[in-house]
């Protein structure tokens, strides 16, 4: 075991201590192995001044080495990512982040895998556009009511059982769903979404995490990564659905109690999927648990500069980092709320105004997706050249100009003989290019505004704000779309993009200033 004490020593220009030589005019606090708290250990300091919260393993703390200077908060550096909490470059714990990705993808999956099933679902249950609706906005109801509360069991409890518990109910939710066309009822449709939305919850249990193994600089890059495995899981793997929808046509197979058909050899593959993760989380998972630190780090003068800026109060009569957050979580309302939209209007859009089967609809969304999360992939290199805030702008940008690309046309019943390549183009726009990067610039600006704050149940807020545009625009899409015509939803849904990337430009510098 190890017992590390670093003073400052002003008379010697450098110091080393085991083999790793330290600045001795940097401020280092002795560290001496702790064992994990049974909870939180968050103090009142803690609180008030929103410190960087140290994470610790379930047995000995490793030992981080970092320093800051006066113009670099970031400055540092270790042994190894896998021997430090915080490191400058990479992450604390990759094995972690694997780990934290099935996580993510499994609960997008539940969306995507199921997307190209939900309407006919719908329709073979006797249901409309306005139960389209209800059905998907349902997950997100399920998502915005148990964000905050997964979000703080993740300070209280720690990552490792509140992932757990959420993926348990993801598991008994995919059960529900498999049976939802042998009990023929659209209610029970709803309760299953429901259960599917509470347990797949943790985006901002997952986001925190990867916000506190990261350094600031490099959180956009991981965030991005995390994106593009939950917008696979999403927009990939509609063709899972697909597949399974047109290899099982008007074939129905009993095996016990369990019946395997178009409409649940889904639910039972995602039942699979959250079996694995389960056991990952389980048997591989390292627990991780925040503590407080033991002594308060200087302040560099960019971060003063910050927390002044922050500080300030604006018209709103609320400061300008609330002012900050509020506008963060409204814009991901807006992204958001404009995919759900399509989420829910895709397949029928496709089927009423191109002729498309939802198996071919749901290729076109799942290739446009593979592209999409090709970009995520890339943010790290497109952060290189652009702010968060120019990548929301153009992002916003070309999903709007996707979207009201199809606001003009007319439908197949009419007479309409629309290309294929017009919807193949404008989905291109939204799933490939616009949503993809807008989006995840937006949530990579908000932990970025979080800064060293704990972000679990910001990031729970956060969410739940997404989850929230996730149950109105798909409700409200479904009734216009019902009593009015699909061209008024693109129009509605453009003229909120245009609004949005106004409040972007207007309010620029701020954000800029409070995302370094």
């Amino acid at each position: 075991m190890f017992n590390a004490d670093f003073t400052d020593n002003k008379s010697s220009q450098k110091q080393s201590t085991n083999n790793v030589v330290v600045d001795d005019d940097v401020p280092v606090v002795d560290m001496t192995p702790t064992f994990s708290p049974v909870g939180s250990t968050y103090g009142d300091r803690a609180k008030e001044d929103g410190q960087y919260i140290a994470m610790e393993y379930d047995g000995v703390r490793p030992l981080p080495f970092a320093s800051q200077d006066e113009n670099n908060n970031n400055a540092g550096f270790a042994p190894s990512v896998m021997s430090s909490v915080m490191t400058a470059e990479g992450l604390a714990d990759p094995a972690g982040f694997l780990i934290i990705c099935c996580v993510v993808l499994i609960g997008d999956m539940n969306r995507g895998v199921l997307f190209p099933i939900m309407w006919p679902l719908v329709q073979e249950l006797g249901g409309n556009a306005v139960w389209l609706g209800y059905a998907v906005g349902s997950f997100s109801f399920g998502r915005i009511i148990a964000s905050p509360t997964l979000g703080k069991w993740s300070i209280e409890y720690g990552y490792s059982k509140t992932l757990v518990t959420s993926t348990l109910i993801m598991l008994v939710g995919c059960i529900f769903f498999a049976n939802v066309y042998s009990v023929g009822s659209l209610y029970f449709l709803v309760l299953s979404q429901i259960v599917l939305g509470i347990g797949s919850a943790t985006l901002g249990v997952t986001r925190a995490y990867v916000a506190e193994i990261t350094a600031t600089r490099q959180r956009t890059t991981y965030i991005a990564l995390l994106t593009a495995v939950q917008y696979g899981g999403f927009t990939v793997t509609p063709i899972f659905g697909a597949f399974f929808m047109w290899i099982l046509q008007n074939r129905r197979y009993e095996v016990g109690f369990f019946v395997f058909d178009q409409y649940s050899a889904a639910a039972y593959f995602m039942v699979s999927l959250c079996g694995i993760t389960l056991f990952l989380l389980m048997t591989r998972f390292q627990a991780r648990y925040r503590t407080k630190p033991a002594a308060k780090s200087k302040k560099s003068s960019r971060t003063a500069e910050r927390d002044e800026l922050a500080d300030r109060t604006t018209f709103l009569g609320i400061t300008t980092y609330s002012a900050a957050l509020l506008g963060c979580m409204l814009l991901n309302v807006s992204t958001k709320g404009s995919i759900g939209s399509f989420e829910t209007m895709g397949i029928s859009f496709a089927e009423s105004h191109f002729g498309l089967q939802p198996e071919v609809a749901g290729l076109i969304v799942s290739l446009n997706g593979m592209i999409g999360v090709g970009f995520l992939l890339g943010m790290g290199t497109l952060g290189k050249f652009l702010t968060d805030v120019q990548m929301i702008l153009g992002g916003i940008f070309v999903c709007a100009l996707g979207i009201i690309s199809f606001a003009a046309i007319d439908s197949v019943e009419n007479g309409a003989d629309n290309s294929i390549y017009h919807y193949i183009i404008g989905i291109f726009m939204i799933y490939g290019v616009g949503y993809p990067i807008g989006h995840t610039a937006v949530i990579g600006l908000f932990s970025k505004v979080v800064g060293r704050r704990p972000q679990g149940t910001l990031q729970g807020y956060f969410a739940s704000a997404g989850s929230l545009a996730r149950i109105l625009f798909p409700i409200m899409s479904g009734y216009i779309a019902h009593y009015d015509s699909l061209n008024t939803v693109f129009i509605v849904l453009f003229v909120n993009l245009v609004v949005s990337n106004c409040f972007v430009a207007i309010c620029r510098k701020t954000l800029e200033a409070l995302s370094v």
